[in-house]
């Protein structure tokens, strides 16, 4: 599985020198903790490294590639989130500006009214001697006076918005701009890790197919041994006794549907997809909103024993969570595994999980 397609693809180039005896590592070749690409190393040598060694360090560069894309494609996400509340910001800051116009405009037009005595053109103290009713002159002068008032105490409370929504605005903006100097530093650690994973597979494009061979071998000896050992250590069930919830199926059903289609990183359909995008969109798809990423389906949904899955829950995988699939029943996921391969149904241990997660449950 860690090959896949892009094992399956590769032409033989020329004569390689010959592979050796070593075994794969034990577990999975993947680094834990810290995900982030380590110093740039050159190709490894294919004349001093058994098939076993370089199955490993593909696996290793593999994970490292995709841990750095998963790292990019959340901080993409937040990215998105605060350039979308800059938005309403600015936009609650162009309302605002503009409620402070009308209202100084109107507090304007009352005092002028004022001045004016109503609109006759005449001074009040002239009105006042002129006209019949001076108790009804004077009353109408006290409620536009009132009226003047409480206007200027709405352009005080406009102007102290305005001043609120342009600082607000201000904030929101600076949010982007360290957001967007993030994803800049987490692109380039992720095309870093894409050139020394393509040293690899070049380096891979030597092999004779004897040594292709030997490397699936490798592959799906280790595959099965670790599925065995995940379904006798009790951790798995793998019987298929239970049923789907109603938005399960529906993910799962569509989820299965995009299978043979491509991996592309940050891809999320409808012709091709990453790992995380696979299982958004199917969820999707069952009207259920979740995270975009496999580190926060894994830090935000519920989650459930290995032994309790049922179809439709999402395996997590790596310490870092930087992989994800769906398990579909009868110990086996559904997912979009790697650069070079496809939507493909796989044994659940083919990558080593940490645990599951259910976008339909609720937290304890």
């Amino acid at each position: 599985m860690l090959l896949g397609c892009v094992l399956a693809a590769v032409m033989v180039l020329g004569p390689a020198a010959p592979s050796g005896t070593g075994a794969a590592p034990a577990a999975t070749g993947r680094a834990p903790g810290n995900p982030e690409p380590g110093p740039a190393a050159g190709p490894p040598d294919a004349g001093r490294k058994s098939v076993g060694e370089l199955l490993g360090e593909l696996s290793l560069l593999y994970q490292r590639t995709e841990a750095a894309s998963e790292a990019y494609n959340g901080t993409a996400e937040k990215l998105k989130t605060q350039r979308a509340a800059a938005r309403r910001a600015q936009s609650k800051l162009s309302r605002a500006r503009h409620a402070l116009a009308d209202g100084r405009m109107q507090a304007g037009e009352l005092a002028r009214q004022q001045y004016r005595g109503e609109g006759t053109g005449l001074p009040p103290t002239v009105q006042l001697l002129l006209t019949r009713d001076p108790y009804q002159l004077l009353e109408r002068g006290h409620l536009l006076q009132r009226a003047a008032g409480d206007q200027a105490a709405t352009v005080r409370r406009l102007t102290a918005g305005k001043q609120r929504h342009a600082a607000a605005a201000k904030r929101a903006r600076a949010a982007v701009a360290r957001q967007e100097r993030l994803a800049k530093r987490k692109k380039k650690q992720r095309n870093e890790v894409r050139k020394r994973l393509r040293k690899v597979e070049t380096l891979l494009s030597s092999l004779t197919g004897d040594q292709l061979t030997r490397l699936h071998e490798l592959e799906q000896d280790r595959m099965d041994a670790a599925q065995r050992k995940l379904v006798e250590s009790g951790a798995l069930d793998p019987s298929g006794a239970v049923s789907p919830s109603a938005p399960g199926r529906k993910a799962l059903e569509w989820a299965l549907k995009q299978v043979g289609k491509p991996y592309v990183w940050g891809a999320e359909g409808p012709g091709a997809f990453d790992c995380s995008g696979l299982t958004w969109q199917a969820w999707r798809h069952a009207d259920r909103e979740i995270p975009r990423t496999s580190q926060e389906q894994w830090r935000q949904l519920p989650r459930v024993p290995l032994a309790k899955l049922r179809p439709g829950d999402l395996v997590i995988y790596f310490e870092g969570a930087t992989h994800v699939g769906m398990y579909a029943g009868g110990g086996r996921v559904v997912q979009a595994p790697r650069p070079g391969s496809v939507v493909r149904l796989t044994p659940l241990a083919a990558d080593p999980p940490i645990g599951a997660v259910r976008p339909d449950g609720r937290r304890a």
